[in-house]
């Protein structure tokens, strides 16, 4: 069974065959965009029931009573809890222990952040306690950050290099760099602090290792974005533009493969989910992503927690250019540079939704199915990866 297309990939379809123009059919919609005919006029049903034009249950109310019955399945668990929690205490002749509990209830169904939630105990303390004793390690490191501490407090001007000596005066031996580490973990800084920048900001540090970077012979590296299959490496970047109504944010993702947008996301906010979303909708388009390298610039939104728990979740790996470096991500610069061209600088946009609907309108019919690129071999990434998949097919 095929998977579902993303969300807001099936509204911008909704949005562009609502809005053509006289004479465009449906079907030549649904042919821009690669979908069945069929599958579009479901989505313009779903679409007229959301609005009220057409009875039936809508996706808000559909979404409502999956909340309904995901709370009353959290209060059954909660109730149990209770209950066993009471049943527990009533035994007098036991110790009050709570963690063998939570493993008797995580054991029976009841998931660990509920009883804990219930119990009002700490989820990371009950790992901890599952995990067995504190460790040797733990126990050096423990007594190191003491001694470094004591002198942190006796002399609050001490950098980190003047604690470690202290603390090896003090019988705990330890290299500058592990003083650093101890220090740097736990806030102890030197009083004087540190010169900050001209406004006082830096660039944030990268998350991950540049994979696109390749060495030449007179060791020189340079950045080389190719893929010998589909998934193997995408690219992602954020572009804005202004309209009347403000501006708007495109997230989009590239295969490098074939070129082809897999995944996008527009919003009227750069806030991580306009990243992750993108991130998720190419996912949801491609299926199996296990492995896929995903390179991308050192912006905020691709070093945020919420990308970086998408890209684990998914199990694919992460990739970064260094900064102010257009270089390191030139293939995505250069499709941003192609939209600015026929969509985005065409003319002045008057509301986000004709923006958009431009957008993808371009994407979808234009970019994926019309424009022959020569390093494709002056084919339509629609049409080189439908070529390449059944060439490896028949191959296999």
């Amino acid at each position: 069974m095929p998977k579902p297309y993303p969300r807001e990939f099936r509204d911008d379809v909704v949005r562009v065959a609502r809005n053509r123009e006289p004479g465009v059919t449906i079907e030549r919609i649904a042919k821009d965009f690669g979908v069945h005919t069929m599958t579009l006029q479901k989505w313009l049903q779903r679409a007229a029931v959301d609005d009220g034009a057409k009875p039936g249950v809508t996706r808000t109310e559909a979404g409502e009573l999956r909340e309904a019955r995901k709370r009353i399945r959290l209060l059954e668990q909660e109730n149990e809890v209770l209950r066993r929690a009471a049943a527990y205490l009533s035994q007098a002749n036991l110790p009050k222990r709570f963690y063998p509990l939570v493993t008797e209830l995580a054991v029976s169904g009841i998931p660990v952040a509920v009883a804990c939630r219930v119990l009002k105990l700490s989820r990371q303390p009950y790992y901890r306690w599952l995990r067995g004793p504190v460790t040797p390690v733990e126990v050096v490191v423990a007594y190191r950050a003491n001694a470094l501490f004591d002198a942190h407090k006796d002399d609050l001007e001490f950098g980190y290099r003047l604690l470690a000596d202290e603390a090896r005066d003090a019988g705990e031996s330890m290299a500058d760099r592990t003083a650093w580490r101890i220090t740097s973990e736990n806030g102890w800084w030197s009083a004087f602090g540190k010169k900050r920048g001209k406004n006082g900001k830096k660039p944030g540090p990268a998350v991950h290792d540049d994979l696109c970077t390749v060495t030449d012979e007179d060791g020189r590296t340079r950045h080389e974005f190719t893929a010998d299959r589909p998934n193997q490496l995408w690219l992602t970047d954020i572009t804005e533009h202004k309209t009347s109504e403000g501006k708007l944010y495109l997230c989009a993702v590239k295969d490098v493969f074939g070129n082809k947008i897999v995944g996008y996301s527009i919003d009227s906010r750069m806030k991580s989910a306009l990243a992750v979303n993108a991130l998720n909708n190419a996912v949801a388009m491609r299926g199996d992503v296990a492995g896929c390298v995903v390179h991308s610039d050192r912006g905020s939104q691709f070093r945020s927690r919420k990308f970086l728990r998408a890209l684990a979740s998914h199990r694919m790996v992460g990739s970064m250019g260094r900064v102010a470096s257009c270089g390191d991500n030139a293939a995505m610069e250069s499709f941003f540079s192609l939209l600015q061209k026929n969509v985005l600088d065409r003319h002045s946009w008057t509301t986000r939704e004709q923006l958009r609907i431009a957008i993808v309108t371009w994407i979808e019919r234009t970019y994926h199915r019309r424009r022959r690129q020569a390093a494709l071999g002056r084919l339509t990434p629609v049409e080189y990866e439908t070529i390449m998949n059944t060439s490896a097919a028949i191959a296999a």
